[in-house]
């Protein structure tokens, strides 16, 4: 992957810009890893986390401003621990 550290920077500034609105309402994200073709993989955590809508978060919010910061990337998926 060309320059992964200069991409992953550009993920976690999407984050930030998600988290404010996560938190408002209990909850938060966090990256858990960039895979070589150009998946990124978060958990979300707190309310986020258990939250009916979350599924709807992550395409129409996170995984909007992930990709309009870092243009490569193909998709965003959720990881949950149990």
């Amino acid at each position: 992957m060309k320059n992964k550290e200069e991409l992953k920077q550009r993920v976690l500034k999407a984050l930030e810009i998600a988290k404010p609105y996560l938190k408002a309402d209990g909850g938060d994200v966090e990256l858990v890893e960039i895979t070589d073709d150009y998946i990124v993989k978060i958990r979300l955590i707190g309310a986020c986390g258990s939250c009916p809508l979350s599924m709807m978060t992550l395409r129409a919010g996170i995984e909007r401003v992930i990709i309009r910061e870092a243009p490569e990337i193909r998709r965003v998926e959720a990881v949950f621990s149990y």
